[in-house]
């Protein structure tokens, strides 16, 4: 009873700072050092760019991995969160959770209520040409969805969401420098992860989508709506033409590659003055 009213007063705490769920409206600090409901960090504990990742325990993976004097801000509904440095750069690793709603609850909260500039996604995605192997990185140059939660932060009609050109720029060169193949091109993000429509993604590989996931088209309309600097950065799990699959292990280090490339687009945003 005690901590159903204690989330009852926070929600009527964060309702009445936010002052209505509008577009663009940033969270404002809520009693008790929280600024939002669903991330417990405290003031100051997020760094300004974070990488994304809808598993948690991927999250934490990557955080141990790569990241020097890492420390754990956020456990609420498991959804972990890691702050510390690499390379002597600040960086956070958050967990999202799967799909576009899930995405922008937490990418709003990490721009809004913690002032976060710069989200890199780092997650798997399924080809959609015959070409792409496992493993392979992709960087999505833009985004198609299904979804009409997406078309909420679009301007202009039917324009797609593109992921910010410097982001892109740095991932191109730090794969050259850590040897890595990198593929640039279209993403399909869908609602759906299952369907009884067995050719809902033809048309999209027939115009060269390279792939499909379910979070990058809104991370890419609200950076661009919100002005903060976005990209997503994926590896290949499965190909949907193929039939092929990476085993678990095979996708530990395929993703170990790419999150490594991530960190190393951070690195470059600091050093070129992006943040």
């Amino acid at each position: 009873m005690k901590e159903t009213l204690s989330r009852f007063l926070l929600a009527e705490a964060v309702g009445r700072s936010i002052r209505g769920r509008g577009l663009g409206v940033r969270i404002q600090g809520v009693k008790g050092g929280k600024v939002s409901l669903h991330l417990g960090a405290k003031p100051g504990e997020v760094a300004p760019t974070v990488l994304i990742t809808g598993d948690p325990l991927r999250a934490k993976h990557f955080a141990e991995t790569f990241l020097e004097n890492s420390f754990c801000y956020n456990q609420i509904r498991g959804m972990l969160g890691f702050t510390g440095t690499y390379r002597g750069k600040r960086v956070s690793i958050q967990g999202t959770g799967i799909g576009i709603p899930s995405t922008a609850l937490y990418v709003h909260e990490l721009t809004h209520g913690y002032r976060a500039n710069c989200i890199i996604r780092i997650g798997t995605c399924g080809a959609l040409q015959k070409d792409l192997q496992l493993g392979d990185i992709v960087a999505a140059t833009e985004a198609l969805t299904d979804s009409a939660a997406v078309a909420k932060f679009i301007r202009q009609p039917h324009s797609l969401p593109k992921a910010n050109a410097q982001l892109l720029s740095f991932a191109e060169s730090s794969a050259k420098e850590l040897g890595l193949s990198l593929k640039k091109g279209p993403l399909y993000s869908t609602d759906l992860f299952y369907s009884e429509d067995n050719s809902r993604y033809g048309q999209s590989s027939m115009q060269g989508v390279l792939g499909v996931d379910m979070e990058t088209s809104m991370l890419y309309a609200m950076g661009t709506r919100n002005n903060f600097k976005a990209l997503s950065l994926l590896t290949v799990s499965d190909n949907l033409l193929t039939g092929q699959e990476s085993t678990p292990v095979e996708r530990e280090k395929q993703t170990n590659d790419m999150a490594r490339l991530a960190l190393e687009v951070v690195v470059k945003v600091y050093e070129g003055g992006g943040l």
